[in-house]
């Protein structure tokens, strides 16, 4: 092991955070949207939006993220013609686009569960009594179902959220220089792989146990009713009787 090269190693790769934090991040907060979207789908109750939703669900989740790349990067290329006339070449031609649009489509149909098994979690007497105080509608979602739905799926879509991360490394086959990325090509240049890749994952190491520091504070914030109780100190008054 070369020390001095893998603090290189180190320096370079740390160029490709910023992108690889900008994939993962806008991939996350589009999929919320999209996921959010899918989950009331499916608890419609209508089968004209449950079953699409459960399609979707089916395919994304039970095909590779890879193969998801490679179709919508390399396989909608071969309809140039036909995007070019709807205005969306621009959009499939860059590589960037291409993977967010992977990313956010893939974590979409995961975050969905987790958004589903979250908001299946709100207990039903907590709901009723919001509705006896008069709640209804966007402000009894909004101030009862999704702050509690939002608790119980945290801890799970933390772990989506790095899985995203380590995702992003499959951006890398379609010429996107995150960290990955950057790897490959200081690979090809120096034909150390070992030092290489150590430092690479040394990174997404460090990049995930701050994103678990971090989901660990959201939590902790959001269940103020499970901290442990200050201590009460005995009053002076009471010592001095």
């Amino acid at each position: 092991m070369d020390f001095a090269f893998m603090r290189d190693a180190f320096v370079t790769l740390i160029g490709g955070v910023p992108l690889t934090l900008n994939l993962a991040f806008m991939a996350v907060g589009l999929g919320a949207v999209l996921a959010l979207l899918l989950a009331l789908m499916r608890m419609s109750g209508v089968k004209v939006l449950d079953w699409p939703a459960q399609a979707y669900v089916f395919v994304f989740r039970g095909t590779p993220l890879l193969v998801q790349i490679f179709l919508i990067y390399y396989g909608l290329g071969q309809f140039r013609p036909t995007l070019q006339e709807w205005g969306l070449w621009t959009f499939f031609r860059e590589p960037y686009w291409c993977a967010v649009l992977a990313l956010t489509l893939n974590t979409a149909a995961y975050a969905s569960e987790i958004f589903r098994g979250g908001l299946q979690s709100v207990p039903h007497n907590q709901v009723e009594a919001a509705r006896a105080c008069g709640m209804s509608g966007f402000l009894l979602f909004r101030r009862i179902v999704f702050p509690i739905a939002l608790r119980q799926a945290l801890p799970a879509y933390g772990s989506e959220l790095i899985l995203m991360v380590k995702a992003t490394s499959l951006a890398s086959i379609i010429t996107m220089m995150e960290v990955t990325g950057l790897a490959a090509k200081l690979i090809s240049q120096t034909f150390r792989a070992v030092e290489v890749f150590i430092v690479a994952g040394l990174i997404y190491l460090i990049l995930n146990f701050i994103i678990t520091r971090i989901i660990m504070a959201i939590e902790w914030w959001l269940s103020p009713h499970l901290r442990r109780p200050p201590a009460v100190e005995p009053r002076l008054e009471a010592a001095h009787v």
